[in-house]
């Protein structure tokens, strides 16, 4: 048996030889001009461009040229990007501070596809599940599951928090347009209880359905939420029209009936599945019921066909390991501390939220899978918002501030709306906008444009500065023909495996998440305390003094 690629000793990534030589190379392509690059080479765009399951990718106003890329490609194996992933393709349990296998590309696969691990048939499993999900959602969505006095369902409610809420929330979302009319998707995630106060003031219990969704059934926020949808239901309808009215999405069988939910009703998936992997298992029940089983199965199908292309590509035309280098370049030598996400689609709106946790909670780490400190800075804050809107908040900043955000740029190229000049409007916005990022306005070019409106020549001298834009400012373009199950499921696997590369080459495990931990342990303590449990003062005396503040406002209003 061959041994596990995380168990081979790996040397820190400064002292590779492909890091050497980026490192010298970066000195001159930091003062590089990416007008001067796209002028010296007319066939720039065409020689950086990748094509994949139906995405293109447009790197070509990236600040680097094709030494980069290929110095970038060096290290890249190097670090053995090749190993590991063929290692987490076939089921090695790489994530090893929880002595798991990771394999949400398994949940994609096409029936047939035989894995197993520690002698489990993974296929099987999976399709058992995918033949439940169909099974159930084509029930609600037919009108033969029922309520508890006889209506159909006509609202979703998915109640999660992290993976099993943003994956979801984000794909009903952006396939809207293929979603049915009929069936009202609904979110909470928040412990906070307006969340679930807004939501239940829009739905009926008549006519509701609820889906729990926590692996162990403990998951504290998610389980508050959950009984107290479970209380609101109980003052119309009784104990025994829970099972009509609740599923869950768990393996945990004696939390889920004690509940009230039908073990027939339970949607498992398995410790091999990342929360923030999990829109492919049961989690994406929301999904499904949304826009049908079969589109469903076309967005496993987008997936799958990246994951292909991901594990057999060439390295230089293989998409999102050319993302992660482009990441990893303008992260460690370009000093790139954040990415903005800036989706020209508005049914995208959710995909910036949804990057920030596939990222930043994979490849926030200081350390390496070995405990010791990573020598370089690792992964870096995602943010952004849908275009136009964001030109007209954050783009200020990106264009003349004093920091450099590279900026991910994702349209389609036709609409799934039929109103006229809009489309148009948008791509000329989104197009325009990486151009002006990169070429930027110089003070000669202010000066030109202010002086044929006339103004004299103090006044010009005076607003030159004002309107220079440096440019030369990095970005990626990300295109599809339209936004579909199958492209979204393509766009999610994209940056899934690009998280995957760039967690390689840190040499960090992406599948872990103890940073979340602390601050729950330490929850529960404070709320026992703010429920009037007398204690000791433990805490600092910032934290003691909010706590006395809380208590007292509780105080007064009881």
């Amino acid at each position: 048996m061959r041994q596990p690629a995380e168990l081979t000793p790996v040397p820190a990534i400064t002292a590779t030889a492909s890091f050497q030589q980026l490192q010298a190379h970066s000195t001159a392509m930091r003062e590089a001009q990416l007008r001067q690059l796209f002028a010296a080479n007319p066939q720039r765009f065409a020689q950086m461009t990748v094509d994949a399951a139906g995405l293109l990718l447009d790197y070509s106003k990236n600040r680097l040229d094709a030494t980069t890329m290929s110095l970038l490609m060096d290290l890249a194996r190097e670090r053995g990007v090749e190993a590991q992933r063929e290692a987490m393709f076939t089921g090695e349990k790489i994530n090893l501070t929880e002595h798991r296998a990771v394999l949400h590309t398994a949940l994609r696969a096409p029936r047939g596809s035989k894995l197993v691990v520690d002698g489990q048939d993974i296929d099987a499993d999976v399709q058992d599940v995918l033949q439940r999900v169909k099974a159930f959602t084509d029930k609600v969505r037919n009108g033969s599951w029922v309520g508890y006095t006889g209506k159909p369902i006509s609202d979703v409610v998915n109640i999660g928090i992290g993976g099993s809420d943003l994956g979801p929330k984000m794909a009903c979302l952006a396939l809207r347009s293929y979603a049915n009319p009929n069936l009202e998707m609904h979110f909470v995630s928040n412990v906070d209880g307006h969340d679930m106060e807004a939501t239940l003031s829009k739905v009926d219990p008549e006519t509701t359905l609820f889906i729990v969704a926590s692996k162990t059934f403990v998951t504290a926020e998610t389980m508050l939420n959950a009984n107290t949808a479970r209380a609101w239901f109980l003052l119309e309808g009784e104990e025994k029209d829970l099972a009509k009215h609740f599923v869950a999405v768990s393996t945990n069988a004696a939390a889920i009936v004690d509940f009230g939910i039908d073990p027939e009703n339970m949607f498992p998936f398995w410790d091999w599945v990342g929360g923030r992997y999990s829109v492919w298992s049961s989690i994406g029940l929301s999904v499904a019921l949304a826009v049908g089983f079969e589109y469903f199965s076309d967005f496993l199908a987008g997936a799958h066909a990246m994951d292909q292309h991901f594990r057999s590509a060439p390295l230089e035309q293989n998409m999102p390991v050319v993302l992660a280098m482009l990441g990893f370049w303008n992260r460690q030598f370009l000093d790139c501390s954040s990415v903005s996400i800036a989706p020209y689609h508005q049914d995208l709106s959710r995909f910036p939220a949804y990057l920030q946790q596939l990222d930043m909670e994979s490849n926030g780490k200081r350390v390496t899978k070995d405990g010791k400190a990573v020598d370089v800075p690792t992964g870096p804050v995602i943010w952004g918002e849908c275009g136009t809107n964001a030109q007209h908040a954050y783009f200020q900043l990106l264009h003349q501030g004093t920091d450099v955000t590279p900026i991910d740029f994702i349209a389609a190229l036709r609409a799934t709306h039929d109103l006229p000049g809009h489309h148009d409007a948008l791509l000329a916005n989104c197009f325009a906008q990486s151009e002006a990022f990169m070429t930027g306005k110089t003070g000669d070019e202010v000066r030109l444009d202010l002086q044929a409106q006339g103004l004299p020549s103090d006044e010009i001298e005076a607003l030159v500065p004002h309107k220079t834009f440096p440019g030369n400012r990095p970005s990626n373009t990300i295109v599809m023909d339209q936004l579909t199950p199958a492209t979204l499921g393509a766009l999610i696997a994209l940056y899934e495996h690009k998280t995957f590369v760039q967690g390689v080459l840190w040499n960090v495990n992406s599948f872990d998440q103890w940073g979340v931990e602390l601050g729950k342990v330490l929850a529960k303590k404070i709320q026992g305390e703010l429920s009037g449990q007398p204690e000791p003062e433990k805490h600092d005396s910032s934290t003691n003094g909010l706590i006395a503040l809380a208590r007292a406002a509780k105080s007064a209003y009881q």
